[in-house]
């Protein structure tokens, strides 16, 4: 293997354990916050399923953004739909015919919409930029890392496009590097300077995820604005701190 091969295999097993270990840090500190109020922003659903609607709405089409910016939703919903078609696409670099997601993954609105998916990111990202630099209000509570998170994507995007249709690399050689990662199997990986770009930017990205605001998706299932049924009347909320407090004091929950 080239020395420029086995650095990038350190650095991809490197920025997966800071991925996957800050995810997991991230997702136990939100659940360890109590909730010591019934706080759930009405109208809020009065049943558990009803709870559940209202969190599948507003993870598929982000009803309280909807309901909030018409623009920021269009910009920021193309993003994310986009950003899906272009994961499933690259599934197939990291995935084998035989595996259960390749029907999947080779459905022809995948490839052909997935091919494509960059530029509409591309254009749900400068959106979202130019609403950050023009809207007065967005941009008084905008900080530096703002505007860098979005810079840093449509950099991927951009270099990806490059890849796709300005310099071409190898896939077969890229796919049994990415493969190599995953099976112990090393392989060199193609010495193509768009690629090397693409994937230093998706490293970087890969560090700082967890500890960005782009790790917002996990924090919906943990926001009692969001989760919590809204019947104060019918039962009473109660926190586990709360409780303990109450049994300290000889009080009954």
């Amino acid at each position: 293997m080239t020395a420029l091969s086995i650095l990038y295999v350190i650095a991809f097993y490197a920025a997966i354990i800071v991925l996957v270990g800050g995810i997991i840090y991230k997702v136990r500190q939100y659940m360890s916050v109590p909730a010591p109020l019934k706080i759930a922003v009405t109208p809020a659903p009065l049943t558990r399923s009803g709870v559940a609607w209202r969190l599948t709405t507003e993870i598929v089409f982000f009803n309280s953004l909807f309901r909030s910016t018409k623009w920021t939703w269009i910009f920021g919903w193309i993003f994310h739909v986009s950003l899906l078609l272009a994961f499933f696409r690259h599934l197939r670099y990291v995935i084998s015919p035989d595996s259960f997601l390749w029907p999947i993954v080779s459905l022809q609105v995948v490839q052909t919409f997935g091919k494509y998916a960059g530029f509409a990111m591309v254009f749900g990202l400068l959106g979202l930029l130019a609403r950050r630099i023009f809207v007065d209000r967005v941009r008084y509570i905008s900080s530096p890392s703002d505007y860098l998170m979005l810079l840093l994507i449509i950099a991927i995007a951009g270099s990806g496009l490059m890849m796709n249709y300005v310099a071409h690399t190898d896939i077969v050689q890229l796919k049994a590097f990415i493969l190599g990662l995953f099976y112990f199997d090393w392989q060199n990986l193609p010495n193509d300077t768009i690629l090397l770009v693409h994937l230093t930017l998706v490293l970087l990205l890969s560090f700082i995820f967890p500890m960005s605001k782009l790790l917002h998706m996990p924090g919906l299932f943990f926001a009692p604005t969001r989760y919590q049924v809204d019947n104060p009347r019918e039962q009473r909320h109660l926190s586990d701190w709360g409780a303990a407090i109450e049994a300290e004091d000889g009080r009954n929950a």
